[in-house]
């Protein structure tokens, strides 16, 4: 049977991926910072390290013997890497090579690490496909063009046999409610106003966290190398389209949206061309408009996790 090692594991989308492992023994490796929570994993089976991958010495520990390591342990909100960039190149990108480093020493088997179309910066027409130049525009962003690079070193100089997926925005259920989807939705159940920057006009492409985690697991079993991939979503909707499709699943109206100052160096559109994974097989199973109902409904009937 086969041991699966999976950093970040108690966070949204790591503890979605957890959750679709339906067999292996899962080790969850997670610092708990704000966004980490283990009711996340609540009814799953594992094994949990509460720890910091940036430990050399405990990754020593806990990383030798198993066949698989997925890399979810991030820090990923680009409003607080604005206001504070440091954390997010020691957690992002030391952390990363950290973690290779210790994959590599224990011989690892299969590395996948996962990052964001966001380091590719701001595309005006069309899609990126898996050649394209990295041109991070935030310190996050930035930290994870890192992090992808020093990923494909080990590769190339060191034969570490990791991989890279490269995804749109994620939404679903337990998202921490500084997203856009989840902050707009725990907002409006509570009557209050959502703030849409600027004017509403930058493009997302969403993707629902299980087709994202469908999509990591079958790079896991077929990933090349060193090779990059994307997993794109479903929908690519303005933010003022998507708050209309929030606004109506909640019941309520634009008087609780607040146009707000832009963010700083916001990207205008992010868009992948997800052909090389659907190559291999990949199929993304969750339309949009379920997905997004779905996740609605969860936040209004799992109030106790959202409400502090």
């Amino acid at each position: 049977m086969s041991r699966i090692l999976v950093t970040g594991g108690a966070g949204f989308i790591g503890s979605h991926f957890v959750r679709s492992l339906h067999e292996g023994l899962v080790t969850v490796l997670d610092k708990l910072t704000y966004a980490g929570n283990r009711a996340n994993l609540d009814g799953v089976r594992h094994e949990f390290v509460h720890g910091d991958m940036c430990d050399a010495g405990l990754l020593a520990k806990v990383v030798p013997g198993h066949d698989l390591v997925v890399n979810f342990a991030a820090e990923s909100h680009v409003d607080r890497s604005i206001a504070g960039a440091g954390e997010f190149v020691r957690t992002n990108t030391l952390g990363t090579q950290t973690l290779l480093q210790a994959c590599l020493e224990a011989g690892v088997p299969k590395v996948v690490q996962v990052s964001t179309d966001e380091v590719y910066g701001s595309i005006d027409v069309g899609s990126w496909d898996e050649t394209a130049p990295l041109r991070p525009r935030s310190p996050y962003a930035a930290s994870k063009a890192g992090a992808d690079l020093i990923a494909r070193a080990y590769a190339i100089t060191y034969g570490l046999d990791v991989s890279i997926t490269r995804c749109g925005n994620n939404y679903g259920p337990r998202q921490y409610p500084e997203k856009l989807i989840p902050l707009f939705v725990t907002n409006l159940l509570r009557g209050r106003k959502v703030p849409l920057y600027g004017d509403g006009g930058n493009v997302r492409d969403w993707i629902h966290v299980e087709d994202h985690c469908a999509g990591i697991r079958l790079v896991a079993e077929k990933g090349e190398p060193g090779e990059v991939y994307h997993i794109a979503g479903t929908a690519e909707l303005t933010n003022k389209e998507l708050t209309a499709h929030l606004l109506e699943a909640c019941g309520r109206d634009w008087e609780l949206v607040e146009h707000v100052a832009d963010r700083k160096g916001h990207d205008r559109r992010y868009s992948l061309d997800d052909s090389k994974l659907r190559a291999l097989g990949y199929r993304p199973r969750v339309p949009f408009e379920w997905g997004l109902k779905d996740t609605v409904r969860w936040y209004a009937e799992h109030r106790d996790w959202w409400r502090t």
